[in-house]
């Protein structure tokens, strides 16, 4: 992906070239135009949490185009839904986005590896989102993260908390949704967890495992993006837990065979490393080990979400874990081509 660099001063200079709203460019990107209205956007609709948006819109009767950076023409939400690029380039994003009303951005990046940087997502995210003014999008939904204003110090959230920054002092009408801890369907994290509890000896907590987390189902998310109209919202779920006891029911439900046990971190980062290594991924880093040692994916608001987590687990139990999420072949993937010769 392209990282442009940009400056908060110069993202929050006004633009003469606006673009008027309609579906012209759009016929260029995808061939055709449907002719029902204008489209809600979703970046990422076949990766997790896009994906949960885009399918909330369209049980609403909406309209929805993804802005992916590959197509899928296998996935069973291809066929529903407007495929346009997410490419940071500013002609291709003003194409992708004309005869867009409202625009949904789940785009980020987890860790910095060869290229892919904070610095960089937060310059591709002002980027779209300087995109979508100038053409005429009326408002924009962004999936930040829980307490975003609270670790300046850890590059995951200050890049956040920097997006969240020029969204406040854009003049775009906007609504900006800070999830705790994601779970449900095509979960990376807690299906990882569960895959390591069922093949390994043993687990180690870092620390003392009993930071707190907040888990809050993807679907929640979704419905909490959809209707949310401004503001700064939280999206938590009902449940809140020491990391230990989430990594315990985890283990009791799968039936696992790790013992788990708590250690430093600094040994848990390593066995982590090892271990990702061997399987070709990036587990866990530094940063988001101490992130959730300072119970950062909790929050005191009134909790939106509904659905209790240890209720998914139990209905998910069967099939949680049998095999492992790569975090790079699905959001790295040309990095994984470049060292793996993947295809």
């Amino acid at each position: 992906m392209h990282s442009i660099p940009l400056t908060l001063h110069r993202c929050l200079r006004p633009r003469p070239d606006r673009v008027a709203r309609g579906v012209d460019l759009f016929e260029i990107v995808n061939g055709s135009s449907r002719g029902d209205g204008l489209f809600a956007a979703v970046t990422g609709a076949f990766s997790f949490t896009g994906r949960a948006i885009a399918e909330e819109l369209l049980r609403r009767g909406e309209s929805v185009r993804t802005l992916s950076r590959a197509d899928a023409p296998d996935d069973p939400l291809r066929g529903r839904v407007d495929v346009a690029p997410l490419d940071f380039e500013p002609t291709t994003l003003r194409s992708s986005l004309s005869g867009v009303d409202t625009l949904y951005n789940t785009y980020w990046v987890r860790f910095e590896r060869r290229g892919v940087t904070f610095a960089g997502a937060v310059a591709n995210t002002i980027e779209l989102f300087e995109a979508a003014r100038d053409v005429g999008v009326r408002r924009i939904v962004h999936i930040s993260v829980a307490n975003a204003d609270r670790a300046d110090d850890l590059p995951y959230f200050a890049g956040k908390h920097q997006v969240e920054q020029w969204l406040a002092a854009s003049g775009v009408e906007h609504a900006i949704i800070r999830p705790t801890l994601v779970f449900g369907s095509h979960d990376i994290l807690i299906n990882n967890l569960a895959w390591m509890l069922r093949r390994t000896p043993l687990f180690l907590l870092p620390g003392t495992g009993d930071y707190l987390v907040q888990p809050v189902s993807v679907r929640d998310v979704a419905r909490i993006a959809v209707e949310t109209r401004a503001g700064v919202v939280d999206a938590a779920g009902p449940e809140t837990m020491s990391f230990a006891a989430l990594v315990s029911a985890i283990g009791d439900a799968v039936r696992g065979r790790a013992r788990i046990v708590a250690g430093p971190r600094s040994v848990g980062l390593t066995i982590n490393s090892i271990l990702g290594r061997l399987i070709g991924d990036v587990i866990v880093t530094a940063d988001e080990l101490e992130g959730l040692s300072r119970s950062l994916l909790v929050t005191k608001s009134e909790p939106r979400g509904t659905e209790r987590f240890i209720d998914w687990l139990h209905e998910h139990e069967a099939g949680l874990g049998r095999s492992y999420t790569s975090e790079l072949r699905r959001n790295y993937r040309a990095d994984v081509e470049a060292t793996t010769g993947l295809g």
